[in-house]
C-alpha cells in the first residue's frame, strides 16, 4: 500500500484527510492509530508520514479541511449575502445535529489539553479562524453594517466560543427550538449594528 498508481500527491493528501476525519470521528483521537488511517486511505504508513509529521498534525489538518468545506458550502449557496446575513446563517447551524466529522473540534480541543503535538497546530488553527472572523467583522464595519466601536478581535472570540461550545452541547443533550434560536440570534446581530441604526430600529418597533 504505497503511493497509488495514477494518483497525484494532492489527491493522496485529500484521501488521507478524508480517511482521518472518518476514523477520528469513529474512534476518537486516543483510540486511533496512524496505521488505522493509512489503511482506511489505502496507503502505507510511510506515505502518510510523507504528508503529515504526526497524528496530531493530521487531526488538525482534517479539522481545517472539514471547516473549509463547510464555509465553501455557505458561500456557494449565496455569495452576495451581507455580513450580518452570513453571521445569521452560520449561527443558525450551531445548535443543529452535525455529522460525525462535525465533532472533530471536540476531539482536537480535548487532545490539545494533554498532547503538545495537537496543541501547537490547534493554536494556529484557532488563530486562523479568529483572524477570518475578525476580517469579516472589519468588512462589515467598513460597509456600515457593524458598529465600528466594536473590537473585531473581541467579537471574533465571542463567535469562536459559540461555535466551538456548540459542538460540546449537541441536540441530544439540550435541544432548542429553531424559531426561538433564530429570534435570539437576530436580536444579537441587530445589537451589533451602528448605534444610529439600532436606535432607528427600536423607534419603529
Amino acid at each position: 500500500m504505497g503511493r497509488i498508481a495514477g494518483v497525484t500527491a494532492a489527491e493522496t493528501r485529500d484521501r488521507l484527510l478524508r480517511a482521518a476525519a472518518d476514523v477520528f470521528a469513529q474512534r476518537g483521537y486516543d483510540g486511533t492509530r496512524v496505521a488505522d488511517i493509512a489503511a482506511a486511505a489505502g496507503v502505507s504508513n510511510g506515505a502518510l508520514y510523507a504528508h503529515f509529521g504526526s497524528k496530531g498534525e493530521l487531526l488538525v489538518a482534517a479539522l481545517r479541511a472539514h471547516g473549509r468545506r463547510m464555509l465553501a458550502t455557505v458561500f456557494a449557496a449565496d455569495p452576495d449575502r451581507s455580513i450580518t446575513e452570513l453571521l445569521l446563517v452560520i449561527g443558525r447551524w450551531l445548535p443543529r445535529r452535525r455529522d460525525a466529522r462535525g465533532y472533530l473540534i471536540v476531539e482536537a480541543l480535548v487532545a490539545a489539553r494533554r498532547d503538545e503535538d495537537v496543541a501547537r497546530p490547534m493554536r494556529d488553527y484557532v488563530g486562523e479562524r479568529a483572524d477570518w472572523v475578525a476580517d469579516l467583522v472589519r468588512t462589515g464595519q467598513a460597509g456600515g453594517e457593524l458598529d465600528s466601536a466594536l473590537s473585531p478581535n473581541a467579537l471574533a472570540h465571542f463567535c469562536l466560543l459559540l461555535s466551538m461550545g456548540s459542538a460540546l452541547i449537541p441536540p441530544d443533550l439540550h435541544a432548542v427550538d429553531d424559531e426561538e434560536w433564530t429570534a435570539l440570534l437576530t436580536r444579537v446581530v441587530a445589537a451589533l449594528a451602528p448605534t444610529d441604526i439600532t436606535a432607528q430600529r427600536r423607534a419603529t418597533q
